[in-house]
């Protein structure tokens, strides 16, 4: 089906888990324990429930609101009574008062004889600071779950707690397999879409590799051609996504959204964060920035050379949400009221200038793994570098460490303009740079999506190269 394309890894990690458990029928304890995370809307729900339909087994899919313990206990239930677990009615006619009693009961509805599937959805809101969930978890898993052949796949959105669940000194830790889900990369994007090379890395920009976004694209059509039929609706994917995860990841952090907004503004350093952020104080701006990095929605990049650097620069990580935040969100009410034209007319004056920046990271990470090739070795951390004048940018700096370096293997510039190879002119001035970060005749290399018009280069890259390093 089209909205699993690029998951048949992640289906056959779940099905191998679920073999292991069958293995295991008649032994002491033959239950297994899945911890899936990954950004919310990138299809998590959607593939566990694919797998556990067509896995054949009885399973339960149940999914936490975070309104109350009480009304997460009733939902439980209902879950558990439309689930075809054997004896799923025990729960409901048990009205469980707390997670203690409900894994037991649920332990008691699990057959013994044959596998079977739990799937607790959005665990992060059952969680809390003292732990409380997570003990109970691991008492009732310890003691019941484990002795039966289930396989229980928890599922989280926010990345920080699912990996405090399973990290040492907490309750769970060591008891169930990591798992981690990221959006469609480039690749799958445009296999799914029929799209070329170039147009695929356009539409991993705009969608940012999330299902729902993808679905939505007709199958070959442009990237101006979506937009347009996007913006005609407001309830299109693509408009609603970002304002349904941001209400989810900061329902009380209004300070938090608002560093956030100035960041995808385009705002790079601390000090024109705060001003964008309405003139914010440090210490509520470091709070800000924490909670922002904490849940991955926001990165940090330090230059990479030889030499230290203080200079930090902070960036909106998932494409999309810096699409949506920069071209989107600011417009939404004159997308509402049907002038979605004014809209996109706005994208179209800015995308070149918006995308030669955001292409970046994608870019970075796509030779990062591609590499080593006949022209460069591997480089174990490619970033890039910059002085706090902007007098010397570098796009790519490849290195054996970061954020400071031994040795730098390589560095290069980007050009992802449609009519404008990568010419001498840019080779001069990716010397100068050189010149200026070191003295060694370390390798220069282009990217560019328009090929090259020079001699002189080490290695060259162009799309359908860099997309080659998700499809091998």
């Amino acid at each position: 089906m089209g909205n699993f394309v690029g998951r048949v890894r992640e289906l056959e990690t779940l099905d191998r888990e679920l073999g292991k458990v069958a293995a295991g029928v008649g032994g002491e304890r033959p239950g297994r324990c899945v911890m899936l995370r990954g950004r919310r809307r990138v299809g998590k729900s959607r593939l566990v429930e694919r797998f556990a339909e067509r896995s054949g087994v009885p399973f339960l899919f149940y999914a936490a609101t975070g309104a109350s313990p009480h009304i997460d206990l009733e939902r439980f239930a209902q879950d558990a009574q439309s689930s075809d677990l054997p004896l799923a009615g025990l729960l409901a006619s048990a009205r469980p008062a707390n997670w203690d009693a409900a894994l037991d009961v649920l332990a008691a509805t699990l057959p013994h004889d044959r596998p079977s599937v739990v799937v607790m959805d959005e665990v992060p809101y059952l969680m809390d600071a003292e732990g409380g969930f997570e003990g109970t978890l691991q008492r009732a898993w310890d003691r019941l779950l484990e002795t039966k052949p289930v396989l229980l796949i928890l599922i989280g959105s926010d990345l920080s707690m699912m990996e405090a669940l399973n990290s040492y000194g907490r309750p769970f830790h060591q008891r169930g397999r990591e798992m981690v889900l990221g959006p469609l990369n480039p690749a799958e994007v445009g296999g799914m879409l029929g799209l070329d090379a170039a147009e695929a890395f356009d539409a991993a920009l705009v969608t940012g590799g999330l299902p729902l976004i993808c679905a939505e694209w007709p199958h070959g059509a442009g990237l101006w051609d979506f937009l347009s039929a996007a913006l005609s609706d407001p309830v299109s994917a693509l408009l609603v996504s970002a304002e349904r995860s941001l209400a989810a990841e900061f329902p009380q952090q209004v300070q938090a959204r608002t560093v956030l907004t100035a960041i995808g503004s385009g705002e790079r350093t601390f000090t024109n964060i705060a001003r964008a952020a309405g003139g914010i104080g440090a210490t509520p701006l470091n709070r800000s920035l924490g909670i922002l990095t904490d849940k991955r929605v926001i990165a940090t990049d330090l230059p990479l050379s030889t030499r230290p650097s203080k200079d930090r620069r902070y960036r909106v990580a998932d494409p999309y949400l810096r699409f949506w935040l920069k071209l989107l969100g600011p417009a939404m009410e004159e997308i509402e009221r049907g002038r979605g034209d004014l809209t996109l007319r706005r994208i179209r004056d800015n995308w070149t200038s918006w995308r030669g920046r955001a292409v970046e990271p994608l870019l970075r990470e796509a030779l990062a793994r591609l590499l080593p090739d006949g022209d460069l070795p591997a480089a174990p951390t490619i970033g890039s570098y910059w002085t706090r004048t902007n007098d010397v940018e570098i796009d790519i700096v490849g290195a054996d460490r970061a954020p400071i370096a031994k040795e730098l293997l390589f560095v290069g510039s980007v050009k992802w303009l449609e009519n404008s190879p990568f010419d001498r002119h840019d080779l001069a001035a990716l010397h100068h740079h050189r010149a200026a970060l070191t003295q060694d005749p370390v390798p220069v290399i282009a990217v560019s999506r328009s090929g090259t018009d020079c001699a002189g280069l080490d290695a060259a890259y162009g799309p359908a190269d860099l997309l080659a390093a998700w499809s091998s």
